[in-house]
């Protein structure tokens, strides 16, 4: 259990310094520029790479949920997590103002799965009463939240309403939704970290 954790917070943290990395390399505005416009940058290889580290480190902490004796629920959103942000980093979005492409397609609905599913993982997480719940809790609405930001310039564009990301900040409240269910997904294993922890969360299942 603690050799699944510890791997999972070193695919995390890895994959945060190779976004941080990318993100300090390039000379796009991250307050306007989405995430995804990264991959078309010189070193846009870390854009992928971090984004496959995250799915690993997804992966690990949701077996250890599994073996901890949580819901299903839980794992299956922590691994459909973790397979939306490997399909976001497999398929690259289309360079801007290009008609949207399969490929362009897969990464935006994965996209949104991968948000819409941890904030409910960690609201499942808090019903749990696993350790930091205040916090899951916390981070879990705001996700939730920017969300609902980041998926209002889309239904006004549904309406023909021209609006580009440079008038919103777009690349902003994209940040705070990954940020903050990365918190998520890194409360979720912290919770499970201390061997008594791990049984407490198991009697409340039981």
């Amino acid at each position: 259990m603690k050799g699944l954790l510890v791997t999972g917070f070193a695919a995390i943290g890895t994959g945060s310094g190779a976004m941080l990395t990318l993100h300090a390399g390039s000379d796009l505005d991250p307050f306007h520029s989405v995430i995804s416009e990264y991959v078309w940058q010189s070193a846009g290889w870390l854009l992928p790479a971090s984004l496959i580290l995250f799915a690993a480190g997804a992966a690990l902490i949701a077996e250890a949920t599994r073996r901890a004796g949580l819901s299903r629920w839980i794992v299956a959103l922590l691994v459909v997590w973790g397979a939306s942000m490997f399909l976001i980093g497999a398929f690259p979005t289309d360079r801007p103002g290009v008609a949207l492409s399969l490929s362009g397609g897969i990464h935006r609905y994965a996209a949104f799965a991968a948000f819409l599913v941890m904030p409910a993982a960690g609201l499942l997480l808090v019903r749990a009463k696993i350790r930091y719940a205040g916090a899951t809790r916390l981070l879990s609405m705001l996700a939730i939240g920017a969300l609902v930001l980041v998926v209002i310039p889309y239904v006004v564009r549904m309406f023909g309403i021209p609006l580009s990301n440079d008038d919103i900040p777009a690349g902003l409240v994209q940040r705070i939704v990954v940020v903050t269910e990365l918190g998520v997904l890194t409360l979720a294993g912290l919770s499970l970290l201390r061997p008594s922890a791990r049984r407490a969360v198991s009697a409340v299942m039981a």
